[in-house]
């Protein structure tokens, strides 16, 4: 499942949504992934348990981001199996608010994983959780269908109903910072906070 979002940073999309949709900074990619995008396939575990990741790896679909919610950061969600079939079955990536491990053979495989850290011991398996229902993942309420972006800068999400929107108006965004050279934007960055500093008072 490709996504045109793909071509669009998440400062680009966090420029348009605000705060609320930008997952906060514990939520880290793994390792030195590509930026990854695609429709959010949610998950939420009890704290300490892992069974509902698990299950979900065998029912997303090829080209969704399973963005999980756990509230825990002892027990790792997944290993480098999990993580090996999810990207076998063509899971694009995981998005985990916990953590995971075996992070060098994750890394060998080339699985992008955003989360906050690696820890060594599992959690059990034992809990029924939920698939496809509402997820807080880094402070974000994510649906399914929402669209997940994630690479170096962070994890921004995009409401499922404000898709077109957000990505014609990104696009947008960018034809327009491409046709701008360095020197107009320091010539208009530097009006803009002339201006903002007269505005306020200073003098210096």
């Amino acid at each position: 499942m490709d996504t045109p979002f793909k071509d669009v940073p998440t400062t680009t999309l966090a420029d348009l949504l605000g705060r609320e949709q930008v997952m906060d900074i514990g939520i880290r990619p793994l390792w030195d992934s590509p930026r990854v995008a695609g429709p959010a396939y949610t998950v939420r575990c009890e704290p300490g348990d892992n069974l509902m990741l698990h299950a979900a790896i065998h029912r997303a679909e090829p080209g969704t981001v399973v963005v999980v919610e756990s509230g825990d950061v002892d027990h790792a969600l997944a290993g480098g199996n999990v993580c090996a079939v999810a990207q076998r079955r063509g899971i694009a990536a995981f998005v985990v608010d916990g953590v995971i491990r075996d992070l060098g053979e994750v890394r060998e495989t080339g699985f992008p994983v955003f989360s906050r850290g690696v820890i060594p011991i599992p959690g059990t398996k034992e809990k029924l959780g939920s698939l496809g229902g509402p997820a807080r993942v880094g402070g974000v309420l994510v649906h399914p269908g929402d669209v997940v972006v994630a690479d170096e800068e962070g994890v921004v999400v995009t409401p499922a109903a404000r898709r077109d929107e957000i990505l014609a108006a990104a696009r947008a965004k960018l034809a327009k910072e491409a046709e701008e050279s360095l020197d107009t934007w320091e010539e208009n960055h530097r009006a803009r906070i002339e201006k903002a500093l007269g505005d306020r008072g200073f003098t210096g």
